[in-house]
């Protein structure tokens, strides 16, 4: 089974489901007119009609019941209503792909008050520039092909690893929240060029393509991050300088504690 032949609807168009939609008909893995989207703020949803050509569904319940796979793309606190409101039109032959941080598919299930075919994932935000990497957790009462949809849709908008649901809150504090991380790095790197005599524009440009280009290395090459760091420090010379001062603040604590705290944080969401 494949996401070509399936209508696809967004409970939510915001930054991620605008992401998702370009992602799909720039790969063109689903056209125009089987996208349909519903959304709070009826100015986005003709916004994005004009824009992308998607259809405009006047309730959540005619989206859903149009569909073959919905995606979930609402905020956490407002789930519980909307599955409520859904629920009538959920069946077996619906496959519902959650990117609501923090909440479980156990939640989901026992808000829907029935069975469902259902797929949670956490996506980052680098998705909206078809950069994003998503995590797509296995759940129960999936189909042969559903995992598959899955993966299918969330290429088009970047890399994607597949994982059990209990690893999900250590992936939003690693690459959920990770984008906020590594824009500070940025933007410190940025201010370091400028203490040093770079203008401001400059320096960010030069940040922000280091940032880029070292990822893609590694990505691209599987090359070590530890070998690309001492690739680059000669001895006695100005990197690994540079790298004794990152050392001296404690950089690798201080970002190993990040993703610890933001995934305790999760935790904490998906519990209450």
């Amino acid at each position: 089974m494949t996401i070509k032949t399936k209508k696809v609807g967004f409970l939510g168009v915001g930054n991620m489901g605008e992401a998702m939609v370009k992602g799909l008909l720039r790969t063109g893995l689903v056209a125009a007119d089987a996208i349909a989207a519903t959304d709070v703020r009826r100015d986005r949803l003709e916004q994005m009609a004009q824009q992308y050509g998607v259809r405009a569904r006047a309730s959540n319940v005619e989206l859903v019941a149009w569909s073959d796979v919905i995606i979930l793309a609402v905020k956490p606190q407002t789930m519980a209503a909307v599955l409520k409101e859904i629920a009538p039109a959920v069946d077996v032959s619906k496959l519902l792909i959650s990117i609501a941080a923090g909440v479980p598919t156990r939640l989901i299930r026992d808000q829907l008050g029935k069975s469902a075919r259902l797929i949670r994932v956490m996506p980052n935000t680098p998705a909206l520039v078809l950069e994003g990497v998503t995590a797509i957790a296995r759940a129960e009462g999936l189909g042969p092909d559903d995992l598959d949809v899955a993966q299918e849709l969330f290429g088009a908008v970047g890399r994607h690893v597949v994982l059990d649901e209990e690893a999900l809150d250590a992936v939003t504090g690693l690459s959920g929240s990770g984008p906020a991380y590594v824009a500070i790095v940025i933007e410190a790197l940025a201010d370091g060029g400028v203490k040093m005599g770079l203008d401001r524009a400059t320096a960010l440009t030069l940040a922000a393509q280091t940032v880029l280009g070292s990822a893609r290395l590694i990505l691209e090459t599987g090359t070590h991050p530890g070998q690309l760091k001492d690739m680059v420090a000669s001895p006695g010379g100005t990197t690994i300088a540079g790298i004794a001062a990152l050392e001296e603040g404690g950089i690798r604590h201080t970002l190993v504690r990040a993703v610890e705290q933001a995934t305790l944080r999760s935790r904490e969401l998906g519990r209450s």
